[in-house]
């Protein structure tokens, strides 16, 4: 463990930043339609992040800077590389949607996207509760701005109400909960409270009460239910631009704060906190495959989607604990952390395809605008087809083996309950099947609405061939990821 290296730590939060600002500079003189320097230089940053974030991987050194309180370690940095590069992917996929709706005439989606990654990356590296608080609040205010982007388009305007007033609401649960876990703790350092609890030197109603408003801040973030109002709307509302922001990228810094909060700060706390997220998930699991069946609108099904995705995250999270034998938590969490990455990277494809579907002046955001989709675009229908085949968790994909891990960490607990849960988990992907085939049905079997063929922008169609290659090469071959995920999560427990 290496300490004092306060601006090593930071820097790809410092390139972020520096670039962010120069990019604002630039983008006053950019007077193309496309901003194509701007949309040039924010790709040629994300793609530097990324690869500095690769090095600093590659050591494996968990490096702590500014008194502790930001830390950089293999999670954090993977996490920062797969949320720059899913930020990269959006771009390429949105750039001429976002033309095409007047949301380029300055260069605010570019900023506000780099600032947004930028709230990100504090999140996944901060070690104390004030440190993810900043990162937290930069998000939520980019995002809130990213969605309300549109000014003349009212369902924006209302999606971006929404998010903010309810946004407002979880933020001030998860300060509440900090400020509890301070009070009975008397640190605000994530290491610290952790040290405090483990020796038993803290006040335990207090505590359990603040950890109730930690958990239900997260859940919010994470869109699980019961909190999970906002989530539908948003991404019905916003731009299909901005739904894919805050729908990929940052579900890995959600994930990332998940993991320093309760597992880094309250792991002695878990048999409070596991009992909460298995409510959390068996809701969402239940709320949001069941819901989803009855959408028409492609968005509000993902949206739905989502919440279904994440009470399957949240499995992972209760499988590391099994009365208070931790031996499978590197299991279980790593299992968590392959999930969230490869939910990402299928998101990004079934949302691209609706990006490059949407582009010629209408919004293909309906189940029945992909109605004979593969007589048009058979190279688009088969992308969304292995997208949906994943998220349903048919293999060889990787959402199968996705899910297939987290249930190998609940039944390697050995106990009735987690046999149970993995039971209901599996019944619920079977349900939630049934709404992700229908999307192939109507693709390769209904009657086509329009006749015209589609044309992909060339980069757009580039990197949805390499999306779509990965979904199924990593379900084929799982186990790089899946040893990165696990090592990576093994540097949590020194």
């Amino acid at each position: 463990m290496i300490d004092n290296l306060s601006w090593v730590v930071a820097y790809p939060e410092i390139l972020l930043l520096i670039m962010g600002c120069v990019i604002t500079l630039v983008d006053l003189g950019v007077k193309t339609p496309l901003r194509g320097v701007t949309h040039a230089l924010t790709l040629m940053t994300l793609a530097g992040v990324a690869i500095l974030c690769v090095l600093y991987a590659q050591t494996g050194q968990t490096v702590y800077g500014f008194g502790g309180m930001v830390v950089s370690d293999p999670m954090g940095n993977w996490l920062k590389c797969f949320a720059s590069i899913a930020l990269m992917a959006t771009l390429v996929y949105g750039r001429t949607y976002a033309a095409d709706r007047d949301m380029l005439r300055g260069g605010e989606l570019y900023i506000l996207s780099i600032f947004s990654l930028l709230g990100m990356f504090v999140m996944i590296s901060g070690h104390h509760f004030l440190v993810l608080y900043l990162g937290l609040e930069m998000l939520t205010l980019a995002s809130y701005a990213l969605v309300a982007l549109r000014r003349d388009d009212g369902r924006a305007t209302e999606a971006a109400m929404k998010y903010f007033v309810l946004g407002a609401m979880a933020s001030g649960f998860l300060l509440y909960g900090m400020s509890m876990l301070y009070g009975a703790t008397g640190s605000l350092d994530i290491a610290k409270v952790a040290e405090v609890i483990g020796a038993g030197q803290h006040q335990q109603q207090v505590l359990v009460l603040g950890v109730v408003f930690i958990v239900a801040g997260l859940a919010f973030k994470l869109g699980a239910v019961p909190f999970h109002m906002w989530l539908p709307d948003v991404y019905q509302g916003a731009p299909t631009v901005v739904t894919l922001m805050i729908g990929a990228a940052p579900k890995l810094a959600a994930f990332a704060i998940v993991v320093r909060l309760l597992v880094e700060g309250l792991l002695p706390l878990s048999v409070h906190w596991q009992q909460m997220l298995v409510v959390l998930a068996v809701s969402s699991l239940l709320v949001g495959n069941l819901a989803a069946i009855a959408q028409t609108n492609l968005k509000r099904m993902l949206a739905f989607s989502t919440i279904a995705q994440m009470g399957f995250l949240l499995l992972a999270f209760v499988a590391g604990n099994v009365g208070g034998d931790f031996s499978n938590a590197a299991n279980g969490y790593g299992s968590g952390m392959f999930y969230a990455v490869t939910y990402v990277l299928t998101t990004l494809g079934s949302f691209g395809v609706i990006l490059v579907l949407s582009r010629q002046g209408h919004e293909s955001e309906e189940l029945s605008d992909l109605a004979g989709l593969n007589q048009r675009s058979p190279f688009l229908a088969a992308i969304m087809s292995v997208c949906m085949f994943s998220l349903a968790g048919i293999p060889p994909l990787v959402g199968f083996y996705g899910k297939l891990a987290v249930l190998q960490a609940l039944l390697a607990s050995g106990q009735s309950f987690y046999i149970w849960l993995a039971v209901f988990g599996v019944v619920m992907s079977l349900i939630g099947a049934f709404y992700y085939l229908r999307v192939v049905k109507v693709m390769y079997f209904d009657a086509p609405q329009q006749t015209q063929a589609v044309q992909a922008p060339t980069d757009a169609q580039a990197v949805l061939s390499v999306n779509g290659l990965l979904v199924l090469g990593l379900g084929i071959l799982p186990g790089g990821l899946m040893t990165l995920c696990m090592q990576a999560v093994l540097g949590l427990f020194p």
